[in-house]
C-alpha cells in the first residue's frame, strides 16, 4: 500500500502519549480501512470500520476532554462542540453505509471525510491540548 496522507506521521505526535497512543490507534484504523478498499475487501470491512469509529472516538473524546477539564483547557467548551459534530458526521456515514449498502461512494466519504478531520483536528485543536496539559504540569 503507498503511504496515504492519513498515516501516522512525525507531525501529527501531539507530545501526550496517552492521547497519541490513541489517535494511532485512529489512524491504523482508517489505514486497515484502505488497505482492504485497496484489496477489494471494503465491502466486509466498511460496517466495522465505522463501528470502530463510533466506539472507538467516544472513548478517545472522553480521555480527552476529561484531561482538558482537568486541567483548565481555556477552549474545552468548543473543542466537545467539534468533537460532537465528528460524532455525527460519522453517524451519518453509518446512516448513508445502512442505507444505500457499501458503496465506492461510501468508501471515498469514510476515507477523505474522516481521514481529512483526524488530520486537521490533531494538527489544529489537539497539539493545542497537549501543549496547555504541559505547560499546566501535566
Amino acid at each position: 500500500m503507498a503511504l496515504s496522507i492519513f498515516a501516522w506521521n512525525d507531525d501529527l505526535v501531539t507530545g501526550h502519549a496517552t492521547i497519541d497512543a490513541q489517535h494511532q490507534t485512529l489512524f491504523k484504523a482508517l489505514g486497515d480501512f484502505r488497505q482492504a478498499c485497496s484489496s477489494g475487501k471494503g465491502r466486509e470491512t466498511v460496517d466495522k470500520t465505522l463501528t470502530f469509529m463510533v466506539n472507538y472516538t467516544a472513548e478517545h473524546f472522553a480521555l480527552e476532554e476529561s484531561l482538558q477539564t482537568k486541567f483548565q483547557y481555556p477552549d474545552r467548551v468548543n473543542h466537545k462542540q467539534l468533537h460532537e459534530a465528528f460524532k455525527k458526521t460519522v453517524q451519518g456515514l453509518v446512516e448513508e453505509m445502512r442505507a444505500q449498502g457499501a458503496t465506492i461512494t461510501v468508501f471515498n466519504k469514510v476515507n477523505s471525510t474522516v481521514g481529512n478531520w483526524l488530520v486537521a483536528h490533531v494538527t489544529r485543536e489537539d497539539k493545542k491540548v497537549a501543549a496547555h496539559i504541559r505547560a499546566a504540569g501535566g
